[in-house]
């Protein structure tokens, strides 16, 4: 997997913010609104009749940057999937003829993917109700997010455990 999102836990990483209640609280208040909105996507998605990770595809597809080319390698970093776990999803929307392969015209090589008009549909419906729905959880989402920045700017740094001393009980 190239997707980059993921941090470093080792050595060497920079000092943590020291964590308080309210802190987590926050946290916690910011991934409940996230999640209502994600068990929301799920279900729109299992009830067009495709599965949560093949819609995400789908938008990828059709939602990539300007200049990034739709085959399996772009689409896989942009769902934070391994290659293998894309080719599954194309396989799968394929079979049900909601996107196709195609080969580049310049390199032929080359394996573009592109939704057929049953999958600009379906995307287009379930794109249109994720919009509402975001409408309606969007200023709950953005102000708990907003907590979460606004009160990081706040947070010292946490003190490493190299340089606290250990106590004892007993001086020496």
């Amino acid at each position: 997997m190239t997707c980059s999102v993921f941090p470093s836990m080792s050595p060497g990483t920079p000092k943590l913010p020291k964590l308080t209640t309210p802190s987590y609280q926050l946290l916690a208040a910011f991934r409940y609104e996230m999640r209502k909105f994600l068990a929301f996507s799920e279900h729109a998605a299992r009830d067009a009749g495709i599965e949560p990770q093949q819609h995400q595809l789908l938008l990828a597809v059709r939602g990539l940057p300007d200049g990034a080319r739709p085959t399996i390698g772009t689409i896989a970093d942009r769902l934070c999937v391994q290659h293998h776990t894309a080719v599954a999803l194309v396989d799968k929307l394929e079979e049900r003829a909601l996107l196709v392969r195609e080969r580049g015209e310049s390199d032929r090589r080359e394996v573009l993917l592109r939704l057929t008009r049953a999958g600009e549909a379906l995307l287009r419906r379930l794109s249109a109700l994720h919009r509402q729905q975001l409408q309606v959880v969007g200023p709950a989402l953005v102000t708990a997010l907003q907590s979460i920045v606004d009160s990081g700017r706040n947070e010292p740094p946490s003190t490493s455990a190299k340089a606290r001393k250990p106590s004892r009980g007993k001086p020496r």
